[in-house]
């Protein structure tokens, strides 16, 4: 093992250390309310702060003791070696790490898997360390997609429970490569083809993914090194599900015609269209807020200025469209669908309306004296969505 040892350590090890270190850099280190620093040696000592005391301080933010993160564990070989990664921090004093691990209920024996994670990560120092039984509920999704929104609802659950600072995924570089060539085999715009951000907020919870530029490889790696035994997940391997499919059989294919590095290649897009699509994503609010009516707009109806929208250039008017119809209640839409919506509204086509999928129609109202070219108006049935900082997952049929 690497903690406590007599040799030289692992090169991999080191540089899965480096990569947590930088995701949690930006953490609060000063969290009491007189500003005393996490290291202080004069912070109280967890083992003696009450339960009740350590929640109250950490839903208020003046818990003085180092942010606590919780690492998502599935006792596969890249959870583990962030977990064993993370711990490293812990034992410096860096930061508090306790683990969470989902047990979807979707194969037999899932429950003893939990568990032998579960005491792993405890085994590596992780606390506290919750174990979430969910139930996966494959109405309008996939079995992918369901799993995955069952299990971000366990971990954010138990991230408010604790007052945790913020979720470690452990997704890697191969990992962001399928994500990407996913989105280009079904024609994605920008958002989606920057595969999965290193930090994002789904509602109120902080997700953190320090692994972005390590390989599945080197997390193996790094677990012989630590003396952990992952666990490998059967589904893996199962290529009837297209990213398991595209992992064992497109990408090898790929790397076999065009040369190696095609997986750090799809990555590297994803990292320079992160920025872009970041930076779209902010001038389109703008736009928005420019465009919006806030006198007419109210509940489930959100009224833009016609002259406004015409006169944003494509790349925002899309997003502002699309922002439009989710806060109106709707979804986020397709290719086609906002293709039809930008249409209708550069006033082309009939009067309307576009239906938008979410229940969702839109109307083109006639110009006044105040808008010279009248208005859009997104009128819903179901009332308005909250709209999320960052979703779980790119869709990669956005058209965004």
């Amino acid at each position: 093992m690497q903690h406590g040892r007599a040799g030289r350590l692992h090169p991999v090890v080191a540089r899965a250390r480096r990569a947590v270190a930088r995701a949690v850099d930006h953490l609060p280190r000063e969290t009491s309310a007189g500003g005393a620093d996490a290291r202080d040696p004069m912070r109280p000592d967890p083992s003696t702060t009450p339960r009740e005391t350590t929640t109250e301080h950490a839903r208020a933010g003046t818990d003085p003791r180092p942010p606590l993160v919780l690492v998502a564990c599935s006792g596969g070989a890249d959870s583990l070696a962030l977990a064993a990664a993370t711990a490293h921090l812990a034992r410096r004093g860096r930061v508090r790490v306790g683990a969470v691990v989902v047990d979807h209920g979707l194969q037999e024996g899932s429950a003893e898997v939990a568990r032998d994670a579960a005491r792993t990560v405890r085994e590596l120092g992780l606390e506290p360390v919750a174990v979430e039984r969910v139930t996966v509920v494959r109405e309008h999704h996939g079995p992918e997609m369901a799993a995955r929104l069952a299990r971000y609802g366990a971990l954010s659950d138990v991230a408010r429970r604790t007052g945790a600072a913020a979720v470690l995924l452990g997704h890697t570089r191969d990992d962001q490569a399928e994500t990407v060539l996913l989105g280009l085999a079904r024609g994605s715009g920008t958002r989606s083809l920057s595969g999965m951000p290193e930090r994002h907020h789904v509602d109120d919870v902080l997700y953190l993914r320090p692994f972005l530029n390590v390989t599945r490889a080197e997390t193996e790696t790094v677990c012989a090194a630590e003396g952990l035994s992952p666990w490998h997940d059967p589904t893996n391997a199962d290529t009837a599900l297209t990213r398991a499919r595209v992992r064992h059989e497109v990408l090898p294919y790929l790397e076999s015609q065009l040369g190696p590095g095609v997986g750090r290649a799809l990555a590297r897009t994803a990292s320079v269209l992160g920025a872009d699509a970041d930076y779209l994503d902010e001038q389109a609010s703008l736009a928005f807020d420019a465009a919006l009516v806030p006198a007419a707009s109210s509940g489930s109806s959100v009224v833009l200025d016609g002259a406004v929208v015409q006169g944003t250039p494509a790349a925002l008017r899309r997003r502002m469209l699309a922002k439009a119809c989710v806060l109106a209640g709707g979804e986020t839409p397709t290719f086609e669908r906002l293709s039809a919506l930008e249409q209708f509204a550069l006033g082309y086509g009939a009067a309307g309306p576009v239906q938008m999928a979410g229940k969702v129609a839109a109307w083109r109202h006639r110009s006044d004296a105040t808008h010279a070219r009248g208005c859009l108006e997104l009128r819903g049935e179901r009332g308005p969505r909250p709209l999320e900082t960052s979703p779980p997952t790119n869709d990669p049929g956005s058209a965004q």
